[in-house]
């Protein structure tokens, strides 16, 4: 049995051990620090903490939402200030998406079978973020799939019609390099007053009692 060598010392032969723990460590902590960055949002709010009864977090100070001027995948034209007197809520979205789109829509759908009658308050807008793939057709299937038809207006348009509100709301959409179907982009959920204020902010893990819970407060304002 070979016996340990002249001059060495134990902690010699856990240095390469170590050095993976640290890296460790350190991805996680980069991992960390990531997730928790803030995202820009529109007008130069800040997001600040719950408070005046709503369950979302306030976008702080309270400010006009940026305008949307749109068509839907019917072709109708679609404005934010339409909805003035109701309480609204927008969200971007792409047909195609896996998982957070998916999830978002079946959420929203949730919260208003939670309101139940007082659904008629709130109007759901989505923005797409993939002008190549939401084709009238693939938003048709994809609201019908997820039973939102009639109850959310789901707006497309080529990139140059739809970067102008991209960029109103502080909304990144770029295509996966390596998988060119998906598409990286927000994904939040923005509350709006009646009065046409941005209000309060939902991440896409929102629980739809929190906005079913927000939405008379909203259309309240």
């Amino acid at each position: 049995m070979e016996g340990k060598r002249e001059g060495e010392r134990p902690w010699a032969r856990m240095a390469p051990a170590l050095a993976l723990l640290l890296v460790v460590v350190a991805a996680g902590s980069f991992l960390l620090a990531r997730g928790s960055a803030k995202p820009a949002l529109p007008g130069g709010a800040q997001q600040g903490r719950a408070g005046s009864g709503f369950y979302g977090t306030l976008a702080l100070p309270s400010k006009p939402a940026p305008a949307i001027h749109l068509r839907d995948y019917q072709g109708r034209p679609v404005t934010l200030a339409e909805y003035r007197g109701k309480a609204v809520l927008v969200t971007f979205l792409y047909a195609n998406c896996p998982d957070i789109c998916p999830l978002i829509t079946s959420n929203l759908r949730v919260a208003l079978n939670l309101l139940g009658k007082r659904a008629s308050a709130v109007q759901v807008i989505a923005v797409s973020v993939d002008p190549r793939g939401d084709t009238a057709a693939n938003v048709a299937r994809f609201v019908r799939e997820h039973e939102m038809t009639g109850r959310m207006q789901y707006l497309i348009g080529s990139a140059a019609e739809l970067a102008p509100t991209w960029k109103a709301w502080n909304v990144g959409s770029s295509r996966e390099v390596d998988q060119p179907q998906l598409v990286a982009h927000s994904a939040l959920v923005y509350g709006i007053s009646a009065s046409g204020k941005l209000m309060t902010i939902y991440p896409d893990s929102f629980e739809p009692s929190e906005i079913a819970h927000d939405v008379p407060l909203l259309a309240a304002r």
